[in-house]
């Protein structure tokens, strides 16, 4: 076999064609392109040459889809009104550092049927926690009659009796799925972790179902009372 050097091979017209169909070409050093296409000419993804991607093709990528961020400034609640739909089956929203404005409050949701009002779909839930203070006090785990639900229409406590210092606050995750169905009720679940008022953090855990065939369309995150002093959360569809 016999070897090739150069430094440039440019094509004698606007095409550079190596190897014939059906050929495996290989390169055994980099080679640095900016746009990627594939045999069908297809663009699977354009660099700017800094590393920055666009025009990347839908089969790559996250699961997870960001749709939409909001973060409070002592707002009275944090509502997402739109682009939950059929488009995914399930919708993770990510509590980051969501702070009360009052001591001692509980942070929680409800949600609304499509064409309804009010945030007062009928849940059945269950909720249980484990704690443990900064004194090396606690160390308890167990289940929770004060945040459960039996086919209530109250807003479901996320996290309880949440301290409103500078540095106490909550962060986790609600996990719920196919809201768009109608046929099934809507099943979700939850964990986040607390610093409570009295100097304890607290692991939270709440499950259940809406208790409703109806398509889910609006969400509310809101505190038991006062306002969300701080805090972003951020709403994902998963493919």
């Amino acid at each position: 076999m016999s070897t090739l050097n150069v430094n440039t091979v440019e094509p004698a017209g606007a095409t550079l064609t190596i190897g014939a169909s059906g050929d495996t070409v290989k390169a055994n050093d980099s080679v640095n392109v900016n746009t990627v296409k594939d045999a069908g000419g297809n663009t699977l993804w354009v660099s700017d040459g800094s590393g920055n991607l666009s025009s990347v093709d839908s089969a790559f990528g996250d699961a997870l889809v960001l749709l939409s961020t909001q973060t409070a400034s002592d707002d009275t609640s944090i509502a997402f009104t739109s682009d939950i739909d059929s488009t995914y089956k399930e919708y993770i929203f990510k509590f980051i550092n969501i702070n009360p404005a009052t001591d001692n409050v509980s942070f929680s949701f409800q949600v609304n049927a499509s064409g309804q009002t009010g945030y007062n779909e009928t849940m059945t839930t269950t909720f249980f926690e484990a704690s443990h203070a900064e004194s090396d006090a606690g160390g308890v785990l167990g289940y929770s009659t004060t945040y459960d639900q039996a086919e209530g229409t109250a807003y479901q406590v996320l996290a309880g009796t949440i301290g409103n210092g500078a540095d106490e606050s909550c962060s986790g995750e609600l996990h719920l799925f196919s809201p768009s169905s109608t046929t099934y009720v809507k099943h979700f679940y939850t964990r986040l972790n607390e610093v409570l008022y009295l100097d304890y953090s607290i692991d939270m855990y709440a499950a259940g179902y809406i208790n409703t065939t109806s398509a889910i369309d609006e969400i509310d995150f809101k505190m038991s009372s006062g306002n969300i002093n701080e805090g972003t959360i951020k709403m994902y569809g998963v493919k």
